[in-house]
C-alpha cells in the first residue's frame, strides 16, 4: 500500500508543479522510466481537466474566493507570454509549459488563447513526455554529474 501512494503523490505532484514529479521520484528511488510515465501522466490529467471543465472552475474560484484584483492590460508578463505566442505559438508554450508556466498555467493559458484541444493535447504530450524524461534523468544523476564537473 506504501508503495501505491508513492506512485500517486509522484503523479498528483506532477499535475501542479511538474519537477516535483522527478524530483519525487528520484527520492523514492524509482527508475528514470517509471518517473518519466508518473510524472507525464500527472502533467496531462491537468491538462485535460482544465481544458474540459477550464470555465467551470474558473467559475467555482471566483465564489470561493472572489474576484482577483485586475492586472494592467499590458504587464511585462503579458507582454513576454504574447511574444512567445507569436512567435512559437502552441508549441511554444508546450515546451515552457513543463519548466516556467507549470501545467496549470501552460493549459490555462493555451486555452485562453482559443487553442484548439487537439493540437493542446498533442504539443502537451510531445514537450511534456520529452520534459518528464529530461528531467527525470538529470535530477537523478544531478549528484554524480556535479561531482564529475568538480562541483561538489
Amino acid at each position: 500500500m506504501s508503495e501505491l501512494i508513492k506512485y500517486l503523490l509522484v503523479y498528483a505532484l506532477s499535475g501542479f508543479k511538474f519537477i516535483f514529479g522527478p524530483t519525487m521520484g528520484a527520492a523514492y528511488g524509482f527508475s528514470i522510466v517509471l518517473t518519466g510515465v508518473l510524472t507525464t501522466l500527472g502533467m496531462m490529467t491537468t491538462v485535460y481537466v482544465i481544458s474540459y471543465f477550464g470555465p467551470q472552475i474558473r467559475l467555482l474560484m471566483v465564489r470561493l474566493f472572489g474576484k482577483r484584483k485586475k492586472e494592467p492590460v499590458f504587464s511585462p508578463s503579458r507582454r513576454r507570454f504574447v511574444r512567445i505566442w507569436k512567435k512559437y505559438g502552441i508549441q511554444g508554450i508546450a515546451f515552457l509549459t513543463p519548466l516556467l508556466l507549470t501545467p496549470v498555467g501552460g493549459a490555462f493559458f493555451a486555452n485562453a488563447l482559443g487553442v484548439e484541444r487537439k493540437d493542446i493535447f498533442k504539443w502537451m504530450w510531445i514537450f511534456g513526455t520529452f520534459w518528464a524524461f529530461v528531467l527525470s534523468a538529470l535530477v537523478r544523476y544531478a549528484a554524480d554529474i556535479f561531482k564529475d564537473l568538480n562541483i561538489i
